[in-house]
């Protein structure tokens, strides 16, 4: 997210209505005896150290993007702070591991299986005989009953955002002691680890009050390696302290300070020496790497950039300054020095001033970043192109389709992890990422990228060069642009070229001016871009080429037009600093579709109100988003992809389905996979359903997103978390001349 992080547990699930057609889906890859989950495409970058290596004490001021509105994940109003909280100081029954699959956390969970599956499915849970709640009590079945109660969706009182999986629950009773509690569930429920993750105390979900207000401000009952000290919103910081109650392996650090930035302003925080951990930008993940890598021993300059390869200005090129002045200018700057010109040599006093000082600031700057590293990894999340089709052109299933398949997602991959020295893969699959059991590339139910196919899905919709469709006298379809009245007195209209291929004609203005700078600059926003336009390299602008000449390759098609109108498609997207990777990609997205005739009008709206008042209420046709990746899919992924549904007002309910695209057949399976308790029939059933979404052609994943962090050199076990859920009780600082530390053990399965 970051841009638009909306996490899939956050909003209730929904089921739905849209028509789209059934398509044929080819055979799955999972049917191969390669697995094709394969592996994480990057791991975790964490500065991994075992304890031992690891000072006692000390507080990490870690940079979040808010200070959270409320401390229940259960709130539509929870975010990733949220999260991060409940991570620290609440129960969790399982865990995420390097792949982004569940593992039972040993601090809290001696065993937990399914124990009968008919009549009913039963689970039971035997809990850690040392887990506490920070008051005293033992955490027991009371809590798991209080937190179905709250969550279960019978009771309207309770605000909850999401009821999935704890509607399916019939009871909960004490087990054969205080430490098992018995689950039973009134239909199969394949997900059942992901409930009671995070747990919450029954003080907080015994009641409508306690829910709904008494956990958004404060935690007054915990049972994590960390509690909530305070919440400062005029400081715009969390705090976090140790819990003296746990019992697991005591916390390294003594506080946690989470503190809100706002991305842009990261990188004077970790110049000011204010901040140990921090998620950052590229750009800011160059200066951190600049400074901290190896630098030429003559002239101070950074040999290698954040990829590894030679920085900008190394391997003997001169610097401005001393260094890097021409002969010329140390012959001028003697004459100034001998008096030949009183006034020059005042002003170049003045400007060697200006340089030093300019010089000895930027080697502050370089000496406070020194003491950082970045780490890097691809976040559990992906970033897509989403294609509203409740109305418009994209509600045709065929213009969707051509959409997806003028797009080369390697390059738009390649664009944004390449130069960060990521892997640079394109996503395959909707419900996970490489290494998660249920992933799959499930791409080929669209098709390879295909200009000529994207153009002929195009023609079968009834969009063509030149306009309209009319019929010849044999009844033949053929595109052309209707006659003008011109055209009928046997003149030539202004739009007839007679076939002549006419070059970079249409980058002109109503006054003949170039709309773009020489430079292909956009004169108002000062931004560059791509024109679009059939230009020549080394071509003058209006140039003719005889009839039948080829276009150059890789030029923009012929605009294609129905019943008189272009097809040209509203861009949205976010206009803050932190979301330029995406408006790089949103350029080559549209130069590709410009290669088939698809125009595009880029919108760019204020990050506040991009989601919610764009992408959530379905003003726009494009728009680029991201979806975190879930080890539960078939509960998670349900409500993004099933059909809308007319809701009691007219209206459609959605549920997070924003590009509004759905079909019959991916409910169906979403709901075997959710109903059985055979994870490789589930797993099966997911990846089918994920051909059917990819084949719907509403949303067409692109990349995983770049985790980039800034961290002290010597904080240890925080970072690029990755997939796997992180370990607060480990994360510390290293003990004085603790270098090469080794990992700490695995957690237990």
């Amino acid at each position: 997210m970051s841009h638009v992080r909306v996490g899939p547990r956050a909003v209730m699930r929904s089921v739905a209505f849209l028509t789209a057609g059934v398509l044929a889906v080819p055979a799955l890859a999972g049917c191969t005896s390669e697995d094709p989950a394969g592996k994480p495409l990057a791991e975790q970058d964490v500065a991994a150290a075992a304890r031992a290596r690891i000072a006692d004490g000390g507080t990490l001021r870690w940079a979040v993007d808010s200070v959270p509105e409320t401390l229940n994940a259960f709130q539509s109003d929870a975010d990733a702070t949220t999260t991060r909280v409940a991570q620290a100081v609440l129960p969790s029954m399982y865990r995420m591991d390097e792949t982004g699959s569940p593992r039972r956390n040993p601090d809290y969970l001696e065993s937990a299986k399914v124990v009968e599956t008919e009549p009913k499915q039963v689970v039971v849970y035997k809990l850690n005989q040392q887990a506490v709640w920070s008051d005293g009590r033992e955490i027991g079945a009371a809590d798991f009953a209080a937190q179905w109660r709250a969550l279960s969706g019978k009771d309207t009182a309770y605000w909850t955002a999401r009821n999935a999986g704890y509607d399916r629950i019939e009871k909960i009773e004490r087990g054969a002691s205080d430490l098992e509690v018995r689950v039973t569930f009134s239909r199969p429920y394949a997900d059942w680890k992901s409930l009671f993750t995070p747990l919450y105390p029954k003080e907080v979900m015994g009641t409508p009050d306690a829910f709904n207000d008494g956990a958004r401000r404060t935690l007054k009952v915990t049972a994590g390696p960390f509690a909530v000290e305070k919440v400062d919103t005029k400081a715009d910081e969390l705090v976090l302290t140790g819990n003296p109650r746990w019992w697991g392996e005591p916390a390294k650090l003594d506080k946690i300070v989470l503190r809100s930035v706002p991305r842009d302003e990261r990188v004077s925080e970790l110049i000011a020496g204010e901040l140990d951990l921090a998620e950052i930008d590229p750009d800011t993940a160059e200066q951190v790497a600049q400074a901290a890598g190896p630098r030429d021993a003559g002239t101070g300059t950074p040999l290698m950039g954040p990829d590894g390869t030679p920085a900008p200005g190394s391997g003997g090129s001169a610097l401005p300054g001393p260094q890097g002045r021409s002969a010329a200018e140390a012959l001028r700057s003697w004459a100034i020095a001998n008096g030949s010109d009183e006034e020059a040599a005042e002003e170049e006093t003045l400007a060697r001033e200006k340089r030093r000082k300019a010089e000895a600031k930027q080697e502050r700057r370089r000496k406070a970043l020194s003491g950082f590293e970045v780490r890097k990894s691809l976040e559990p999340a992906y970033t897509q192109l989403a294609l509203n089709g409740a109305d418009g052109p994209l509600a045709d299933e065929r213009v969707r389709r051509a959409v997806a398949r003028a797009l080369d997602r390697e390059k738009l991959a390649e664009a944004v992890l390449k130069p960060l020295g990521l892997p640079a893969e394109p996503v395959g699959s909707h419900l996970a990422l490489s290494g998660q059991p249920v992933y799959a590339d499930g791409s080929g139910a669209l098709g390879e990228q295909d200009a000529k196919e994207a153009r002929a899905l195009l023609a079968d919709a009834g969009w063509v060069p030149g306009g309209p469709v009319k019929k010849t006298e044999d009844g033949e379809e053929a595109a052309g642009a209707e006659k003008s009245e011109d055209d009928e007195d046997g003149k030539k209209s202004d739009g007839d070229d007679d076939g002549t291929y006419i070059v970079g004609e249409d980058d002109k203005n109503a006054d003949g001016e170039d709309e773009k700078g020489k430079d292909g600059t956009d004169q108002e926003s000062g931004e560059k871009h791509s024109s679009g336009k059939n230009t020549a390299q080394g071509g003058a602008p209006g140039a003719y080429a005889p009839k039948g000449t080829a276009a150059p390759a890789g030029a923009a098609a012929a605009p294609v037009a129905k019943d008189g109108k272009a097809l040209t498609l509203r861009f949205v997207l976010p206009s803050g600093p932190g979301s330029r990777a995406l408006r790089t990609v949103a350029d080559r997205i549209s130069d590709m579709l410009e290669k088939i005739g698809i125009g595009t009008e880029i919108t760019k709206v204020p990050d506040e109100s991009y989601f919610k008042d764009h992408v959530a209420s379905g003003e726009y046709d494009l728009a680029l988003y991201s979806w975190p990746a879930s080890a539960f899919p078939a509960t998670d992924a349900r409500p993004i992809y099933a059909k809308p549904v007319p809701a009691a007002d007219g209206s459609l309910n959605v549920a997070q389905n924003y590009t509004r695209v759905g079909t019959d057949q991916v409910d169906q399976l979403f709901d075997q996979a959710m109903g059985t308790l055979d994870q490789d029939k589930a797993r099966d059933l997911l990846r089918k359903a994920d051909s059917r979404i990819w084949a719907a052609a509403g949303s067409i994943p692109l990349y995983q997103r770049p985790q980039l962090v800034a961290a002290r050199e010597n904080l240890a076990n925080a970072g690029a978390f990755g997939f796997e859920t992180p370990v607060y009780e480990d994360m510390g600082f290293l003990k004085k001349g603790a270098r090469g530390a080794e990992a700490p053990a695995s957690p237990s399965s």
